[in-house]
């Protein structure tokens, strides 16, 4: 399994995306601007989109991949589109983006008994099969119902994990059941430097200080991913990162870098 980092930005600017992964060529892991790089016959072969929470920056290419792809995969008679989350975030979506004001309700269209995308419910501590990958669901702390994803790479990999934490502040739990997979790489978000760490505490981000105390929660020597930097503070946050003493391979997720899982 390969993931492809499609965006990795806290927000927008030149060069920025923000949050989106491709797994292998049918899975969107949230959808932020990133998505809208794919070309066209790549969107159309999406067939399941996880997300970790209802943030415009997350969801925000679903509307418009939706109305994209909806005439070829009509044409080709594909099924809808699975958008995976958990209930409060499913229904964020059908009240405030379907709503037929902001935008039309793709889950009606192009009809009801064959629309283009189709929504499904998960709970934390859900362990999710798409298409023979197993993707369980992990806990998040954020300002909304929020969740991480852990992709387990099979018995070929030893069962070794790709967790992205989604974004998140400080959360025992993460870790306590991290301790309990085996990890190949940690996607974990860092949206604030330390000068700003009242507002990533009241945002429920990481800033590195608190990054340094998650993770000498995880044991053993993992590489380390630092995700959703605003676009402007990469240079503070990772300067605040690299002080860390930490056993563990720690860089910046950058646009177009691909992991093995």
């Amino acid at each position: 399994m390969k993931i492809r980092v499609l965006g990795c930005s806290g927000a927008i600017a030149a060069g920025y995306k923000t949050t989106a992964f491709l797994l292998d060529d049918d899975v969107l892991i949230d959808a932020g601007t990133g998505v809208g790089d794919l070309p066209l016959d790549a969107l159309a072969a999406i067939d399941h989109v996880l997300l970790t929470h209802a943030h415009l920056d997350h969801i925000l290419g679903i509307p418009l991949l939706a109305d994209a792809v909806l005439r070829l995969r009509k044409a080709a008679g594909r099924p809808p589109i699975q958008v995976h989350g958990l209930p409060e975030t499913l229904a964020a979506l059908q009240q405030h983006i379907f709503n037929g004001v902001i935008w039309p309700d793709f889950t009606r269209l192009p009809s009801r008994d064959a629309p283009v995308l189709s929504l499904h419910p998960f709970q934390v501590g859900d362990r999710l099969n798409l298409g023979g990958r197993a993707i369980e669901v992990l806990s998040a702390m954020h300002t909304v119902p929020a969740v991480g994803f852990a992709v387990d790479g099979g018995a070929a990999r030893d069962h070794a994990h790709w967790v992205f934490t989604g974004d998140t502040g400080p959360n025992p739990a993460l870790w306590q059941r991290l301790s309990q997979l085996r990890l190949s790489h940690l996607v974990i978000e860092t949206a604030f430097s330390d000068d700003e760490i009242e507002l990533a505490h009241l945002s429920q981000h990481l800033c590195p200080t608190d990054l340094g105390r998650e993770l000498s929660l995880l044991a053993g020597v993992v590489d380390v991913h630092i995700t959703h930097i605003k676009p402007g503070e990469v240079e503070a946050v990772m300067h605040g990162v690299q002080a860390l003493t930490s056993p563990h391979r720690i860089n910046a997720l950058q646009v177009g870098q691909e992991m093995t899982v």
